[in-house]
């Protein structure tokens, strides 16, 4: 045998078994690199405190609770004075209604009872024997009744409006009816009142009827 060829695969083996460990090292090498981005990645898990709350956000919601809870506690409160507030609308809205009702009754039921007495005047004329009275007696009778109604009238504020000759003629008060001239009666006033008028306060309830001397 050649010595030459053991040793040359001694030596070839040599060189394997360092090429085998080289490559051995590099593996592990890249192994270790890597888990360790394995362990340095999202999935590793990192550190338990980052998804911990911290004091401050802690504070911060409690703060947001209270003030929520203290909101709610004001509409409660504004809802109540709101249903408190329709309810005494409702009952002013009801007792004004009650005391018009009340007011127009008292004022009819005035003027009613100040015309009942004319309406008695009425009865007791009517129940004359006309065998015992004459035509003077029956129209003083009705002169007399009509002077009770027009004061039951006046005594609820009704003015008569019946202007006497010569009288200014005013618009509103006077409603013209015709022209006619008279001895005395200047141009534009009233001559004569067909019909009377009647006013309430300031509001006319039927201005008179006149005749006006006419305008040259």
């Amino acid at each position: 045998m050649d010595p030459s060829k053991p040793e040359g695969n001694t030596s070839d083996a040599d060189t394997g078994g360092q090429g085998a460990g080289s490559r051995s090292g590099w593996n592990d090498a890249g192994t270790g690199g890597s888990g360790g981005g394995s362990g340095s990645g999202p999935s590793g898990g990192g550190s338990p405190e980052a998804h911990d709350h911290s004091p401050e956000e802690g504070d911060i919601q409690e703060s947001l609770l209270g003030e929520i809870e203290l909101l709610r506690r004001e509409l409660a409160e504004a809802n109540g004075r709101y249903q408190r507030a329709l309810a005494d609308y409702h009952n002013y809205h009801r007792r004004a209604l009650q005391n018009e009702i009340v007011a127009k009754q008292q004022g009819a039921g005035g003027v009613v009872k100040s015309v009942v007495g004319v309406i008695d005047h009425f009865d007791v004329a009517l129940a004359q024997d006309l065998a015992k009275v004459d035509a003077q007696q029956i129209v003083a009778g009705v002169r007399l009744i009509r002077d009770e109604l027009l004061k039951a009238l006046q005594s609820h504020g009704v003015r008569l409006l019946a202007p006497g000759a010569n009288d200014e003629f005013e618009p509103g008060k006077h409603e013209a009816v015709t022209q006619m001239t008279a001895d005395g009666v200047e141009a534009g006033r009233i001559v004569a009142t067909f019909q009377a008028g009647y006013q309430l306060g300031d509001h006319v309830l039927r201005p008179a009827k006149v005749a006006v001397a006419p305008r040259e």
